[in-house]
């Protein structure tokens, strides 16, 4: 070989390789993905939200590194529906998983799927409420309803396969009832506890809240090993952690309703390639946007039947929009229940269409201590109105409410002729939701199969198993 022909091989052979890199340094990156979802966590209940008596170092640390939404909302305010629907990105009456322990349906399409297709490695570690079909989804797992659901959080992501990007799907059990002692995490003075106005401000209610303070502290906890083990294994800067709930507080007028208090989540992004820390997003998000904002991330093309819109903009322009209103719904939980809610940046529209029925929390908040408390109020009569809501029967078929000047949603509106234009137009979005999304109702209710006060079987019931 002569010497030219020599440097032109070395030149060839050294623009390729620069070739290359720069292809490498081009293509697209890949991140992976970790979910944290806590079991009955409301909005406001951690620092990052405002609650200054409740320690959660760990969430806050997670708020002030990455991107904080203020108007993030869940589909539904009940466990399993709620979990389907950020799942496939769909509507629990489109999951054909509407309500509290339906299954997820084999036909259902999942972000899951469409990232394992694409050689994404997956998990589910921690509490399991999806149904006996859907563990194919995912490469393991790990079913952990004992304490916190969390003890086996770190040691799967050190057991995960390290050539494959990951998403992860840490599912905890806290802060859902029973409230039962956990030790070594704080205990709350109860003076400090901070009590809604929808809830009675006596003993039993400050003694459940601390309790309930407490194993928020415990999840708290477990958060901040999830980002310490991404940081000990440096995947932190191109991992996608998400926080939030899968409905509001186990307090009566919180979870289950299509209040506020139900169906609001705290909802935290970190992911530093793309967030700037500190952040804070006003734009409305519901749950079905989890699924098609992942997989734009991930590169892969969203499936349609994904109901939701990516807000995958809002984590560099948090200052932007993506939708002008979010829909929940109220199906059975424990009780035969159907509401349909709107709800846009000022105002929150919901159909009732069992007003006959009372809005009785579920079962494990009615044999609560301050659920019976409230009972005993009412029969007193000292029980004030914002706090009936519970009890009340009939209750009104529509309800609206201006929740920038009202955000505990105690004054309705749906009868003030001065918000009548804005009632018709809530009515038109839940209409036009409805037909777009196929929500028809049922042919019949379920039966009644618990007392309302007591949550103890009604005589000659036969529960199902």
């Amino acid at each position: 070989m002569s010497r030219l022909a020599g440097l032109r091989g070395r030149s060839l052979a050294a623009a390729l390789a620069a070739g290359a890199v720069l292809a490498a340094c081009a293509a697209p990156i890949r991140p992976n993905f970790v979910i944290i979802i806590g079991d009955d966590l409301g909005r406001g209940d951690a620092g990052a939200y405002g609650n200054g008596h409740i320690l959660t170092p760990n969430i806050d640390r997670l708020a002030k590194a990455g991107m904080r939404f203020d108007r993030a909302f869940l589909t539904c305010s009940s466990c399993s529906p709620s979990r389907c629907s950020i799942l496939t990105g769909r509507y629990p009456h489109a999951t054909g998983a509407a309500e509290l322990h339906h299954p997820l349906p084999p036909d259902q399409i999942t972000f899951v799927d469409e990232l394992r297709a694409g050689g994404y490695y997956t998990a589910s570690i921690g509490k399991w409420h999806l149904g006996s079909d859907a563990p194919r989804r995912f490469d393991r797992v790990l079913r952990d309803n004992v304490g916190s659901g969390s003890e086996h959080w770190i040691e799967a992501l050190r057991e995960r396969p390290k050539n494959k990007p990951f998403f992860f799907w840490l599912a905890s059990n806290d802060p859902h009832r029973p409230f039962e002692s956990v030790e070594g995490y704080p205990s709350y003075d109860l003076s400090r506890m901070v009590v809604p106005p929808f809830l009675p401000d006596v003993a039993e209610t400050r003694g459940e809240l601390a309790l309930y303070y407490r194993r928020i502290s415990r999840l708290d906890d477990y958060v901040g090993r999830v980002l310490a083990e991404l940081e000990t294994q440096k995947v932190a800067d191109r991992t996608v952690v998400l926080f939030l709930s899968d409905n509001g507080a186990p307090f009566p007028r919180a979870k289950v309703t299509v209040y506020d208090s139900g169906i609001a989540t705290p909802f935290l992004v970190r992911y530093p390639r793309m967030v700037r820390p500190g952040s804070v997003s006003l734009g409305l998000v519901s749950a079905v946007d989890i699924a098609p904002t992942i997989l734009e991330l991930a590169g892969r093309t969203a499936p349609a039947t994904i109901q939701g819109k990516s807000f995958a903009r809002l984590l560099t322009h948090p200052e932007a929009s993506v939708r002008d209103w979010i829909a929940a719904e109220h199906n059975w939980h424990d009780f035969p229940a159907r509401e349909r809610a709107i709800r846009t940046t000022r105002y929150k529209y919901i159909l009732n269409s069992y007003p006959d029925l009372p809005a009785t929390p579920p079962l494990d908040e009615v044999r609560s201590e301050t659920f019976q408390a409230m009972r005993r109020l009412r029969d007193q009569g000292r029980l004030p109105a914002a706090q009936m809501g519970c009890f009340v029967k009939p209750r009104p078929a529509e309800e609206l409410y201006d929740v920038e000047a009202d955000p505990f949603e105690l004054q309705n509106l749906a009868a003030d002729q001065a918000h009548a234009r804005t009632l018709q137009e809530m009515r038109a979005i839940l209409a036009r939701w409805q037909r777009e999304t196929d929500d028809r109702a049922p042919p019949g209710r379920p039966p009644e199969l618990f007392d309302r006060d007591t949550g103890l079987p009604l005589p000659g019931v036969t529960l199902p198993h």
